[in-house]
């Protein structure tokens, strides 16, 4: 299905802007949107979440990808948390502002800080969304796998859809595995057997077999259903 991209700066608090892509498919087949974070080393147009946003559009789903303030700055390091908090909130009050009227159901996707953030906030009360989406799960630190940080997971109550890659630095598959035991809301987990993170893959893998997975990742996404009468956590 065919799409438009509209580039659009959204306002953060008094002061602030950062830019973000709206992805709007030419007939909206499911009343479904979507809003992507980046992860921390990079922005909204690396080629995991432009590909991610890419493959939802195309498949009838109408989506927001955004930057971080330290990123539409130049910056290297994130924000603080609060920060990062804020610009997640204000980013899906703007698409919601933007598609109230094609929009039902929302999903808050990110890539490994991304992710993170968003289930922060939505263990917290502070994110209005109806479903979760992790492009990786930074679990850990690398090489500290027994500092886990998923508290935050316990307290959500929404469904949560996880990728994950078997040589992932910052997500242990047994670690992550033990964790998502102890969580009583509905899951989906997708694996990559080649990848360091879900979309990343060592160099000696062909382009065909790195094409597909990612392909696999999208449809688990588009076909990842949200009941609309799902509840806000």
């Amino acid at each position: 299905m065919k799409y438009e991209e509209d580039r659009v700066s959204i306002p953060i608090g008094d002061k602030d802007r950062t830019s973000g892509i709206i992805s709007l498919p030419a007939k909206i087949d499911r009343r479904m949107g979507v809003v992507i974070a980046h992860g921390a080393g990079n922005d909204m147009n690396t080629p995991l979440v432009a590909f991610f946003a890419d493959g939802l559009a195309r498949a009838g789903y109408p989506v927001l990808r955004f930057n971080f303030l330290y990123k539409e700055d130049g910056r290297r390091a994130p924000d603080n948390g609060q920060t990062l908090a804020k610009t997640w909130a204000e980013a899906l009050s703007y698409a919601k502002g933007r598609l109230e009227a094609k929009v039902d159901v929302w999903v808050a996707a990110g890539k490994s800080m991304g992710g993170r953030i968003a289930a922060l906030m939505v263990a917290d009360g502070l994110l209005p969304v109806h479903r979760l989406i992790f492009l990786g799960y930074p679990l850990h630190p690398a090489g500290e796998r027994e500092k886990v940080r998923a508290a935050d997971l316990d307290r959500i109550k929404i469904p949560m859809l996880f990728f994950a890659g078997t040589r992932d630095p910052l997500c242990d598959m047994a670690g992550l595995k033990e964790v998502l035991q102890r969580v009583t809301a509905p899951q989906s987990f997708l694996l990559s057997k080649e990848g360091t993170t879900p979309f990343m893959f060592r160099r000696r893998l062909t382009k065909r077999k790195k094409k597909s997975s990612l392909a696999s990742s999208r449809r688990a996404s588009r076909g990842w259903q949200c009941p609309h009468d799902a509840p806000y956590s």
